[in-house]
């Protein structure tokens, strides 16, 4: 897919740009991982279109998409990610599909819980610091020892490929879908979404969820060029990564907007997640209802149209050992 000259190109020549994935790379990889994945369910609640005035595990989609999608000689010597958590559990199962080593570099600050995950599905532990930095020498450390192959948790176009396939099922079960709500972090999710859905509906809004705290993401869109943080300070763990070369041009050019949500409010998307849906769902996950049922989505006259919205539920860790001990404080 060529990119087309948008708004931020008007005082520059017209221009494209090949993205890292398209609807064609998509297709491939419904097809390749089918065997493998679970079937979406769409779920909906009445209470909770009346709340928000409206109606209406995909990391496992990339990295089996990534891992299938290479040569066996190559896939032999293994592959190594770096990731909080979900995106390394989803490498391990399918590395584990495969029948080939899994090599995973984890940040001491992980939740106990997706470390497991991990382990369960047969991944190898490495440990780093939290910041990116550490996280990509001690996989870059292991590559060189290994042999293994990068498997990069959003910024490689098998991985956005992968997750793209969310939009195939998500339009093709609910096609009247004219806004979809998505989670921001790396960008490798929301870039296949919205590669997906606007190839299949143009009109289509792709709207970003983004906590305040890592805030990356709507910083970029707003100065139209890539902004890394010094630092993140957020409950959403799986939303602490910055964007990549091959996600900020598909971010910029086909995201309509980012929304920022505080962490109290993820907190009570969290709860009606719990409460009301019968969904266990992480910070990360509930970020797109928080961003639905806040004032800045509310209020915005923009988005008075969007009657029909989907939203991104992913990622269902949460660490209850730390949940039950706060309750017995």
């Amino acid at each position: 897919m060529l990119r087309k000259a948008g708004p931020m190109d008007a005082n520059k020549e017209s221009q494209t740009e090949d993205y890292a994935a398209d609807i064609s790379s998509i297709i491939d990889a419904q097809v390749r991982i089918e065997p493998f994945i679970h079937r979406t369910p769409i779920m909906s609640s009445e209470l909770l279109n009346s709340i928000s005035g409206r109606s209406g595990a995909f990391k496992f989609r990339g990295a089996c998409n990534a891992i299938f999608s290479l040569e066996d000689g190559q896939a032999a010597k293994g592959v190594v990610t770096h990731s909080s958590g979900n995106h390394a559990a989803a490498v391990s199962l399918a590395a584990k599909l495969r029948g080939i080593p899994a090599y995973i570099v984890i940040p001491r600050n992980a939740p106990l819980c997706k470390v497991e995950n991990v382990k369960r599905y047969g991944g190898k532990v490495f440990w780093s610091e939290a910041t990116m930095q550490s996280r990509e020498r001690a996989a870059l450390k292991v590559m060189e020892e290994t042999g293994a192959t990068l498997i990069h948790p959003f910024n490689d176009g098998k991985i956005i490929s992968g997750q793209g396939t969310i939009s195939l099922e998500f339009l093709e079960q609910v096609p009247q879908i004219d806004t979809i709500v998505v989670p921001i972090s790396g960008g490798g999710l929301i870039s296949g979404v919205a590669l997906a859905a606007k190839s299949i509906k143009p009109s289509i809004r792709i709207l970003a969820a983004e906590p305040r705290g890592a805030n990356d993401a709507a910083q970029s869109k707003a100065v139209g060029r890539i902004v890394t943080l010094p630092e993140t300070n957020t409950i959403a763990d799986g939303l602490r990564a910055f964007l990549g070369d091959l996600t900020w041009p598909v971010v910029r050019d086909l995201v309509d907007e980012v929304i920022v949500v505080e962490d109290k409010e993820i907190i009570q998307a969290m709860r009606m997640c719990y409460e009301i849906l019968k969904v266990v769902v992480e910070p990360s996950g509930a970020i797109g209802l928080a961003a639905v049922l806040s004032h800045s989505f509310q209020q915005n006259p923009a988005y008075k149209d969007s009657g029909n919205i989907g939203i991104i539920v992913s990622g269902g860790n949460v660490d209850l050992g730390v949940m039950w001990e706060s309750y017995s404080k």
